[in-house]
């Protein structure tokens, strides 16, 4: 694609707002990571204090990723249609109701709902990456991207350590929620301070048909994913929804290619660097909760009966083992735009998944001390902070200016749909491998776990090897 100024509409953007806008568009995505992984560590405390089985609660992940395949793509699209700042200051919203609501309730189904509403917030991200694209001169936008992308991958590394140090002996789960929902109100204030009005550049109507079909394939392939373990991987209702699905998304994509005004514009999908930057961001996001699951599930572990692990507490496996990766990350995303204009984000990529490759050999083969685990957990962190930097920028080189939310939306499912391959995987590994006469996994379980982290990875590199350069590193 050639270059692209932002679009002049003769209003203009005040100093102090452009200063602003940045800073809160790196809030709201960390915002957006946090709500990921926070409620992973007291999912087992909920069903506690909620009295329901561990079938019943895991509903408060699985809805929460249901919803935010079925909106990301929708919202992304309408953003395009109808112009970023009411749909981004309308997500806010959503998600601010869900998260007072999971906050007050006392029942598991109202919990869901709020959940469900929570999950509208993934479609924050493609729509800041378009708002930036809008609103930045050429030489800044890729710095921009880098940075705010890579809170994305932070994110989540502190949502994990918030909940350590919200949650810990016997208190109240709903201090996740009320510190989300908190959160939710801050940025939304300040968003609608610093965010810009601007006409949208795409016209036409939004696809409906499309967007049902994509919603019902997804729905159904991250249901199969997400309740295999549940369900049993061989049984009928998992193999029904994982072909379903397939059916499902192959109809879409037939019927997307003859549609006069596509959800996702089917030459963009196919197209190669397009492609790689998708199945990329699909492995990046399964090494991003390999990492983490893994992480504090070894460091958490009785060595007294594992023989293995280090006894630590959530709050010991936030603050000793994932905040010094976090605050790396951080430095990471800083730095990212420099890295983005002098190696290009293909080169920045390669760094990346090298990094991500040593750190999860690290932590295979020498997890019995407190450093080296520390020492891999950083650089798998850092991997996935320049990852998830790199790939947006190799995404809007390729496609139109009026296509970026919903090109980015659909890099976002990728990276969905790789952390629920990933969290399947460990799930089911700490199952099934576990020290004889208890329900405590076996040492096998992470050493396998890490050795695909690694794999993942690797391929990782292997796809950004095999893309292009685009034309130019900034647009």
């Amino acid at each position: 694609m050639t270059a692209v100024a932002p679009a002049d509409t003769g209003t203009g953007t005040s100093s102090a707002v452009s200063r602003l806008m940045l800073p809160v568009l790196s809030l709201t995505v960390t915002t957006v990571a946090m709500m990921q992984t926070m409620v992973v560590p007291v999912i087992g405390r909920i069903g506690d204090q909620l009295d329901v089985g561990t079938t019943a609660v895991g509903w408060v992940l699985t809805a929460n990723l249901l919803a935010a395949a079925v909106s990301t793509p929708i919202l992304g699209r309408l953003a395009d249609l109808r112009g970023k700042r009411p749909v981004l200051i309308g997500i806010l919203v959503v998600v601010l109701c869900g998260s007072l609501l999971a906050a007050f309730t006392h029942t598991l189904p109202l919990l869901i709902l709020g959940r469900v509403l929570q999950g509208a917030s993934f479609a924050l991200f493609p729509i800041g990456i378009a708002i930036l694209r809008d609103e930045l001169p050429a030489e800044r936008l890729v710095g921009a991207m880098g940075l705010l992308s890579g809170m994305l991958g932070v994110g989540g590394g502190v949502g994990m350590v918030v909940t350590g140090l919200l949650v810990h002996d016997d208190t109240d789960y709903r201090r996740v929620f009320w510190f989300t929902a908190i959160v939710g109100l801050v940025v939304l204030v300040a968003a609608m301070a610093s965010i810009p009005a601007r006409p949208s550049v795409a016209s036409g109507p939004l696809d409906w048909t499309g967007a049902a079909l994509l919603a019902v394939g997804l729905v159904l392939l991250l249901l199969a994913l997400s309740e295999g373990a549940r369900w049993g991987w061989v049984s009928l209702p998992t193999i029904g929804c994982a072909v379903g699905g397939i059916v499902v998304l192959g109809g879409w994509f037939a019927f997307e290619r003859g549609a006069a005004h596509p959800l996702v514009p089917p030459q963009m999908l196919t197209r190669r660097p397009v492609l790689v930057a998708n199945l990329t961001a699909l492995l990046v996001g399964a090494a991003l909760f390999v990492g983490f699951l893994a992480c504090a599930y070894l460091v958490q572990a009785p060595r007294e009966v594992a023989g293995y692990g280090f006894d630590a507490t959530v709050l010991e496996t936030g603050a000793v083992y994932l905040l010094p990766g976090a605050v790396v990350g951080v430095i990471a995303s800083a730095c990212s735009g420099r890295l983005l204009n002098r190696f290009r984000p293909r080169g920045v990529l390669i760094g990346a998944c090298l990094l991500g490759v040593a750190g999860f050999v690290l932590a295979a083969l020498s997890h019995d001390a407190v450093a080296p685990v520390i020492v891999a957990m950083t650089a798998v962190q850092v991997f996935i902070s320049l990852a998830y930097a790199a790939l947006p920028a190799m995404i809007v080189v390729e496609v139109d200016q009026s296509e970026t939310g919903i090109a980015n939306s659909v890099n976002s499912i990728a990276r969905t749909i790789g952390s629920s391959l990933s969290s399947a995987l460990i799930s089911t590994l700490l199952t099934i491998l576990t020290v004889t006469g208890t329900a405590v996994p076996r040492e096998a379980a992470f050493v396998i776990a890490f050795a695909v982290g690694a794999g993942v990875a690797g391929l990782a590199l292997l796809l950004t090897v095999l893309v292009r350069d685009a034309t130019a590193p900034t647009i």
